[in-house]
C-alpha cells in the first residue's frame, strides 16, 4: 500500500547562527579534497585558467580609457593616429583571449563536472555497501541516504563557485585600487550597496535548506507514489483495482502542500530581496553622482570618467556576486553536510584486526545458544530463547506460521545481524570473532524476497558468487570478444543450446564458464535456454531493450542457480519452490539432496512434502522453539507440527 501523506509537523525554528553557518563550512575543505582526488590535471588547469580570466576586465576598462582619451588628443594632433588603432587591435585581442580563456573554462569545468558526479556516486555505492542489514532497514537510515544521493551530482558547481569568487576577488583587488585612489569614499558606498542584499539572500538560503531538509521523507514518498503509478512491475495490480488515481490524488495533494510552502517562502524572499535591492541602487547612484561632479568641475578627463564609472559599475556587480556566492556556498555547505555525513556513518559489524576465517572443514557447526533478537526500533522480539544446533553434514528444517522467526534465525546464522541477547558459536567460537566475509562466503543463501535483476541470463546466475565469473561478465559485455581469450581452464560446452549461448549479435563470443553452466543445470534454469535467442547472454526482464520476462517459478529456478554457485559450507533456502508447480518441485529438490550431501542445509517450507526430507525439523511459535525432531517423530508426538501436517494433507484430499 502506499504511504499515506501524513501530517507535517510544525515548522521547526532552524534557522542557524551566524557561529553555525561559519561551521558549515568546514565542509569545504574535505570537498576540495575531493576533486582534487578526482583529477588533478583537470583541476589545475580550472584553477589557473580562472586566474588569467581574472584580469580581462580591469585591462579591457584601461584600455578603454587610453581609446577615449587618445581620441580627444587627436582631434587636437593627428600625428599619433597609428597608437590609436593599435590600442584598438590591443583591446581586441585582450576581448578575444577572455573568451577563448571562458570557452576553454567552461570545457574544463563541464568535463570535470561529470568525472567527479562519477566519483561522487561510486563512492557512494561503495560506502553504502559496507554499512549494515539494519540501517538499510532504517526510515531515518533512508532520509539521510536520498539527501547524501542528492548531493552526488551538482556539489562541483561548489567548487566553480570558490574559483569564480577567487577570480572575481582578484578582479576586483584591480579595480578597487583605482577606485581607492581616486576616492575612499566610493569603496563605502560600493559595501553599502551590496550588504543588505547579501544579508537578505543568506537568511533565505538557510530557510531553503529548512524546507527541504524537513521534506525529505514526503518527497520521498512523493517518488515512491510517482514509481508505483508508472512502473512495469506495478501495472497490472494497478490497472486490475484501478489504484491510478488514488495514486495520483495522493501525489498530487502531498506535492501541492510542498509547493504551497515553498511558494509562501519564495513570495517572502522576493517581497524583501526588491527592497534590499532598491536600497543597493541608490548607493550605487550616489557614488555615481559623485564621479560626474568631478568630471564637470574638470578634475578627471572623459577617458578617466570612463574608466571610473566602468570600474565602479564592474566593482559594484563584483560585490555583489561575490556575497551572492558566499552565500551560495553557505548553502551548498549545509547540503555538503548531508553527503559527508553520510560517509562518516560506520556500520555495528566490522571484524576485528586478525580475526580468524571460518576453517575449511567444520568440526561442530553452529550452535544457537538462548538467541534473542529484536529488530531497530521495535519493542518486540522477533525470535527469543531460541537453543539449537546444527551439526556438519546435517540437514534442518524450519516450520511456522508467517511471522514465527524462521527467516530472522537464518538472517543471523549468515550474520546479516547480531543477536540482541545470547550467542550463536561456529565450532565453539562466538560468530561476532570470525572475519565477517569470510563468514558471508561460508554460507549461500536464497531468500524467498529475491531480487530480480533486469540484466543477462549469466548475469543473474552469475551475481550468487561474483569473484568466480567477474572476469567473464566483463568481458562478454563488450560485442568484440574473442574465443582466443578464454582461459583454459573454463571448458567448451558442445550442446545446441551452449552454442547458441556463444553466439552474439552474429559472431562468436566467449563460452560460459563452467561453473555457471552447472549452477543452472543443478538448479533446472537450463530448461530455459531453448526459448532464449541469445543463450546465455539473454536479457532478463522488460526494463531493457530485447529483454524477455520470466514467471514466478522460473525466475525462482535462477535465484537457486545463484546459491549453486557458492561453495558454501551452509546451503540456507528460503522458501526455494514456493512459485513452483509439483513436478519442478519434485525435480528441484531430487537434486537439491543430491547437492546438499555431505553440506549442511537450512531449508524454510511451508510444503511439508518439502520439509520431510530433512534429518530434523524445528517448529518456531511466536519467535520461539516448540518442537523439534524428524518428521516421523513430530507427527507421532501430536504437537503442533502434527496439526499443521494433518492441516495440510485434508487440503489434498
Amino acid at each position: 500500500m502506499a504511504p499515506s501523506a501524513r501530517r507535517l509537523p510544525p515548522e521547526r525554528s532552524t534557522n542557524p547562527t551566524w557561529g553555525q553557518r561559519i561551521t558549515a563550512l568546514r565542509y569545504v575543505p574535505p570537498l576540495l579534497r575531493m576533486v582534487w582526488s578526482t583529477h588533478r590535471s583537470f583541476t589545475a588547469t580550472m584553477t589557473v585558467l580562472r586566474v588569467c580570466r581574472a584580469f580581462i576586465p580591469v585591462a579591457t576598462l584601461w584600455i578603454g580609457k587610453l581609446i577615449i582619451d587618445a581620441v580627444i588628443a587627436l582631434r587636437q594632433d593627428q600625428s599619433h593616429l597609428s597608437s590609436l588603432w593599435k590600442l584598438v587591435a590591443l583591446e581586441i585581442a585582450i576581448v578575444v583571449t577572455g573568451e577563448v580563456l571562458a570557452r576553454a573554462s567552461a570545457l574544463v569545468e563541464s568535463l570535470l563536472g561529470d568525472l567527479f558526479s562519477n566519483y561522487t556516486s561510486v563512492r557512494l555505492m561503495e560506502h553504502a555497501a559496507t554499512l549494515d542489514l539494519q540501517q538499510f532497514e532504517d526510515p531515518a537510515f533512508y532520509d539521510q541516504l536520498e539527501r547524501a544521493r542528492r548531493q552526488t551530482v551538482g556539489r562541483i558547481g561548489l567548487l566553480a563557485e570558490l574559483l569564480s569568487m577567487s577570480q572575481d576577488t582578484l578582479t576586483l583587488a584591480s579595480l578597487g585600487t583605482a577606485l581607492l585612489v581616486f576616492s575612499p569614499w566610493l569603496l563605502l558606498l560600493l559595501v553599502a550597496a551590496v550588504l543588505p542584499s547579501f544579508i537578505g539572500e543568506t537568511h533565505y538560503a538557510s530557510l531553503e535548506y529548512s524546507l527541504l531538509y524537513r521534506w525529505t521523507p514526503e518527497r520521498r514518498q512523493l517518488d515512491y507514489l510517482r514509481y508505483l503509478a508508472a512502473s512495469d512491475v506495478n501495472a497490472k495490480e494497478v490497472q486490475m483495482f484501478g489504484l491510478a488515481q488514488w495514486f495520483t490524488d495522493r501525489y498530487r495533494v502531498l506535492s501541492d502542500r510542498f509547493y504551497e510552502e515553498n511558494k509562501r517562502l519564495s513570495i517572502r524572499k522576493g517581497i524583501v530581496s526588491t527592497a534590499l535591492s532598491v536600497l543597493g541602487m541608490l548607493g550605487y547612484y550616489g557614488a555615481y553622482v559623485i564621479i560626474l561632479l568631478r568630471a564637470v568641475g574638470g578634475s578627471i578627463s572623459i577617458g578617466t570618467l570612463t574608466f571610473l564609472a566602468g570600474s565602479f559599475g564592474r566593482s559594484r556587480d563584483i560585490i555583489q556576486r561575490l556575497l551572492i556566492s558566499a552565500s551560495d556556498i553557505y548553502e551548498q555547505s549545509l547540503y555538503l553536510k548531508d553527503m559527508f555525513d553520510f560517509f562518516e556513518m560506520r556500520p555495528t559489524m566490522v571484524s576485528r584486526p586478525g580475526a580468524p576465517v571460518v576453517p575449511d572443514r567444520l568440526r561442530e557447526g553452529f550452535v544457537f545458544d538462548d538467541v534473542g533478537f529484536q529488530y531497530p526500533g521495535s519493542d518486540r522480539w522477533a525470535v527469543r530463547h531460541v537453543t539449537f544446533t546444527l551439526r556438519p553434514g546435517e540437514r534442518i528444517a524450519f516450520v511456522g506460521e508467517n511471522g514465527a522467526g524462521k527467516t530472522t534465525v537464518t538472517k543471523l546464522l549468515a550474520r546479516l545481524y547480531d543477536p540482541t541477547e545470547g550467542r550463536i558459536l561456529l565450532d565453539g567460537i562466538d560468530l561476532r570473532e570470525y572475519d565477517l566475509t569470510s563468514v558471508r562466503r561460508a554460507i549461500g543463501v536464497i531468500f524467498q524476497d529475491f531480487v530480480r535483476f533486469d540484466m543477462r541470463f549469466d548475469e543473474n546466475i552469475g551475481v550468487g558468487h561474483i569473484d568466480r565469473v567477474r572476469d567473464y561478465l566483463d568481458r562478454v559485455g563488450s560485442d568484440d570478444v574473442l574465443i582466443e581469450s578464454v582461459p583454459p581452464e573454463w571448458a567448451f560446452e558442445s550442446s545446441p543450446a551452449m552454442l547458441r549461448a556463444q553466439r552474439g549479435n552474429g559472431h562468436a563470443t566467449e563460452p560460459v564458464p563452467e561453473v555457471l553452466s552447472t549452477a543452472a543445470e543443478q538448479s533446472l534454469a537450463s530448461v530455459l535456454l531453448p526459448r532464449f535467442a541469445d543463450g546465455y547472454r539473454q536479457m532478463l526482464g522488460r526494463r531493457f531493450d530485447g529483454g524477455v520476462d520470466l514467471s514466478g517459478g522460473e525466475w525462482q529456478k535462477v535465484a537457486l542457480a545463484r546459491a549453486y554457485m557458492r561453495d558454501a559450507k551452509v546451503l540456507i533456502l528460503d522458501e526455494p519452490t514456493a512459485a513452483l508447480d509439483a513436478r519442478a518441485e519434485y525435480e528441484v529438490f531430487v537434486r537439491f539432496s543430491e547437492l546438499v550431501a555431505g553440506r549442511m542445509a537450512v531449508l524454510i517450507s511451508h510444503r511439508f512434502s518439502t520439509v520431510r526430507m530433512a534429518d530434523r525439523i524445528i517448529v518456531l511459535q511466536e519467535g520461539q522453539i516448540v518442537e523439534d525432531g524428524s518428521h516421523a517423530e513430530l507427527v507421532a508426538r501430536g504437537g503442533p507440527y502434527a496439526e499443521l501436517f494433518r492441516l495440510q494433507a485434508a487440503g489434498y484430499q
